[in-house]
């Protein structure tokens, strides 16, 4: 091969070279200086082969070039047969050669000349396109680029970018369409929201999908009966979002900095000897995802035959920390597969995150559309689509995470939706604050039931009286011949009657209850979880230690819903979700989420709620709830509504009942008539006993000892652990009167 190469760039040659020259240059004419390089590419394919390192260039390659090979000595041979006057036979042993003045006949023959032009253009393409291993979408993808290179643009060939505003064109589902029962929830994806008309802010053009559906819509309720407050009917109205909530400033990425970080994930990937392209980028507010679609690898088999393996999952997954380095951008997760999508997602932090305020989903299209009634605002995925959640069909939701990770705005803008939807007889709110500043801004808002509880120990007797009150309910249902809360207002609704409003119980710190009365929260808490979704309660806890000793496995059972943020360890992660992922969150709301009718974990933005919006929103229903006899102020600034009044509000006497239990028992512990039982049957007093008997807590039990040596029941403690005397005994048992007689 090297010495045809030299005869024929050189003057220098010999008989066997030029006889061997001339016999080539007869088969293909002047393509005799491209027949070097087949050889010599043939025998770098046999010497590869020897050492089993044959490249994966695939079989379409070799074929294009041999068509674009023999296309050439074609034309050729036509454009040299047109140029002169001579007969094709007298142009075998040049031009073409006899290969090119075959193809050259036999086409002109069936075609004629200007066909035989058009079919060998059109070779020429075929085989440009294996060689090049194009496809269909590259070649157009291609176009484009050259088109917006031409007018200034800047794009990636063969790469869809999904933005903001070009999102919506093809919506990518999150998981495949289930089929839907009563009850059950589903993902649907929706057309991009329309412009209204006369809208202020038409810039939010993003595709949402909705976690959860609600059910069949109820006819229209009556509603809240009109009150005269000065002298004018005043109902109850609901605030708009354009009033209360900021608009948002979006942040996209250059499409140069995309480009080099799919030119980088490509390489280090090709690199590590797995073969991938990115197919797809889909830019959230926190992270974008570059979709990775898996290449082959050749693969020898054990009867020595090569194949094409497409490459693992696995191998992808395992390459997150050299993706990290590669892209200078920690921590990297990888979602293998994407739900519904044949590619692989690697999410990479932005260099710049983006908040997603809460208006920008709750004035999307589809959340006015979705009809229920507890429907909220989750944030946005990684592919920049708002997430949209029904609370009825969670039916409880569980959020836990690290200190400042995101978990007190994500609450504070689940109660802003449900406040925003719901009118202060649709729906009521016990709140739990034991940090006593992040829910404490809600006192004097109509839909609470009782002030927002900030001491632990009245969190018992809340609780107990949401187990009362469900008792009550069921037995409402019971006697009207309905199973849930939608059958019993629309039971009411046909008699004209007010219909039952929804409960919504919020603890913002779990930990701080399990500490001082865990056997009684979570006896309470697992009742409400179990039993209280039909008749319209539903639970909101969040931790910011998610260890087993506060989320416990039956406290999990209940709450299929969860959202976990950012933690520190893989432990904690595992005790939220059941896997792996939340020690790889950003923090500052990055998010990710579990429903309840899926396991798959989807990644969030959480919605952003300032404190300004806060104080607006809750203005406005406490002027809203004004006590009769107030004048309605004419005018006001932008944020204030015509009819909105400014007084203080008063709050439901539903808590009154809770109240008056506690003043009977004047500061008496509730367990203590029996306490005083137990010591007497067993003839004994300690602290271990009342634990064991009453299933409380040491705390409880040795104050229960101190209440009891206060009446004048036990003796003082002589020594310490040991039992005290019994002063005043009861009834007792034969055992215990046995006791008393060794004594």
């Amino acid at each position: 091969m090297v010495i045809i190469l030299l005869s024929l760039v050189t003057s220098s040659s010999g008989p066997l070279t030029e006889s061997l020259i001339q016999g080539i240059q007869f088969l293909v004419g002047w393509g005799v200086v491209l027949a070097p390089i087949w050889l010599v590419a043939f025998g770098i394919y046999l010497f590869l082969d020897s050492l089993n390192k044959i490249p994966n260039i695939g079989l379409e390659r070799p074929v294009g070039a041999a068509m674009l090979y023999l296309v050439a000595l074609a034309l050729i041979h036509l454009i040299a047969l047109g140029a002169t006057s001579v007969r094709s036979s007298d142009l075998v042993s040049g031009s073409g050669g006899v290969v090119g003045a075959f193809i050259g006949d036999v086409l002109t023959a069936a075609v004629g000349d200007i066909g035989a032009y058009v079919v060998l253009t059109a070779l020429a393409c075929v085989g440009i396109i294996f060689l090049l291993h194009l496809s269909l979408g590259d070649i157009i993808g291609g176009y484009a680029f050259v088109v917006s290179r031409l007018r200034g643009e800047q794009m990636i060939p063969g790469v869809r970018i999904n933005t903001p505003g070009s999102r919506s064109a093809a919506p990518i589902p999150l998981v495949p369409s289930l089929p839907l029962n009563k009850g059950d929830a589903r993902r649907e994806e929706l057309a991009p929201p329309r412009a209204k008309p006369g809208a202020k802010d038409s810039k939010d053009k993003k595709s949402v999908v909705v976690i959860g559906r609600a059910d069949e819509p109820a006819p229209p309720l009556p509603p809240m009966k009109a009150r005269v407050i000065g002298g004018e009917q005043h109902e109850w109205a609901l605030p708009s979002p354009g009033t209360v909530l900021e608009a948002q400033s979006e942040q996209e990425l250059s499409q140069a900095e995309i480009r080099d970080r799919v030119k980088i994930i490509e390489q280090t990937l090709a690199h590590f000897g797995v073969p991938a392209r990115v197919v797809e980028v889909s830019q959230g507010p926190t992270v974008t995802q570059f979709g990775v679609e898996p290449g082959f690898t050749e693969r020898k088999s054990a009867d020595g035959q090569s194949k094409q393996v497409k490459v693992k999952v696995s191998a992808i997954a395992g390459l997150a920390n050299d993706l990290a380095l590669a892209l200078a951008a920690s921590p990297i997760r990888i979602e293998a597969p994407i739900p519904g999508r044949a590619m692989v997602g690697i999410e990479v932090p932005n260099s710049q995150s983006a908040l997603v305020n809460l208006r920008s989903v709750v004035e999307s299209e589809t959340y006015v559309k979705m009809d229920s009634p507890l429907k909220i605002a989750l944030g946005q995925d990684v592919s920049g689509q708002a997430i949209v959640a029904d609370l009825g069909l969670m039916p409880h939701l569980l959020i836990a995470g690290a200190t400042g990770s995101g978990k007190s705005v994500c609450i504070n803008a689940l109660i802003a939706c449900l406040l925003m939807n719901n009118k202060p007889n649709e729906l009521n709110f016990v709140m739990v604050d034991p940090k006593m500043v992040e829910l404490v801004t809600y006192n004097g808002t109509p839909h609470l039931v009782m002030p927002v509880i900030t001491e632990v120990d009245k969190v018992v007797n809340a609780l107990n009286w949401a187990l009362s009150e469900m008792d009550r309910r069921y037995r409402l249902f019971a006697k009207s011949g309905v199973r849930n809360i939608e059958g019993y207002n629309q039971y009411l609704y046909e008699r004209n009657e007010p219909k039952l409003p929804y409960l919504i119980i919020i603890i913002d710190e779990l930990a701080d209850l399990m500490m001082s009365h865990a056997e009684e929260c979570e006896r309470s808490i697992c009742r409400l979880a179990q039993m209280a979704r039909a008749t319209g309660i539903h639970l909101i806890l969040a931790t910011q230690r998610p260890s087993v000793d506060v989320v416990t496995g039956l406290i999990k059972a209940n709450f299929p819903a969860r959202i976990a943020f950012a933690v520190t360890t893989q432990v904690d992660s595992r005790v939220i979700l059941d896997t792996v992922g939340a020690e790889k969150l950003l923090g500052r709301g990055d998010m990710l989420y579990m429903s309840s009718d899926s396991s798959k974990l989807v990644r969030l933005q959480g919605c952003w709620v300032s404190d300004d919006e806060l104080r607006h929103l809750v203005q406005y229903w406490r002027s809203a709830a004004a006590p009769e006899g107030a004048l309605i102020p004419r005018g006001g600034d932008e944020h204030s509504m015509p009819g909105v009044l400014t007084a203080p509000t008063r709050q439901q006497p539903l808590w009154e009942d809770v109240l008056a239990q506690q003043k009977q028992s004047d500061g008496r512990d509730e367990l203590l008539d029996k306490a005083i039982e137990v010591v007497q049957q067993h003839g004994r007093a300690s602290v271990s006993l009342l634990q064991r008997k009453l299933r409380i807590g040491y705390q409880r039990a040795a104050r229960l000892i101190d209440l009891m040596e206060t009446e004048g029941i036990v003796g003082p403690m002589e020594e310490p652990g040991r039992e005290r005397k019994i002063l005043i005994r009861g009834s007792t048992p034969a055992s215990s009167r046995e006791w008393e007689d060794e004594a």
